[in-house]
């Protein structure tokens, strides 16, 4: 920031500012800087908005190590959260980025509708659960 001539107060001020609702969760912000003003977006990674999906209370990073995220989800929030990550994602159809935000739930911790998250992917796979293209 130095060298572009920004203000680092005024720039950790604002990603506070946009870092608001993600309080306790890891996210990656991204700064755009034009004619020495910078505006800043925040990049959320498929398991924090896994995380902020279950609705869990702000806790304290430095404290509480290693919790265990034990929420359910509904496949309408996971694909809610696979249309908001298409975009990054590799893969060509929504159903298979619901796949990866499925396998996300898994190593969160969570379960989707009741049901351990890798059955959901099997159930995608085998064709018993459809996921809408749009």
């Amino acid at each position: 920031l130095g060298p572009l001539g920004l203000s680092p107060k005024k720039v950790g001020e604002d990603i506070a500012k946009a870092t608001q609702d993600w309080k306790g969760l890891k996210v990656t912000v991204r700064l755009v800087v034009q004619n020495r003003n910078a505006t800043v977006e925040v990049v959320p990674s498929a398991s924090a908005l896994v995380i902020q999906a279950l609705k869990e209370p702000p806790r304290d990073r430095k404290k509480t190590k290693n919790i265990k995220h034990n929420g359910n989800l509904t496949i309408d929030q996971i694909i809610g959260i696979a249309k908001k990550m298409q975009h990054r994602s590799l893969a060509r159809k929504l159903s298979g980025t619901v796949k990866e935000i499925l396998g996300t739930c898994q190593s969160v911790g969570c379960t989707v509708d009741g049901a351990n998250p890798h059955d959901k992917i099997d159930e995608i796979n085998a064709g018993t659960l459809t996921i809408p293209d749009s």
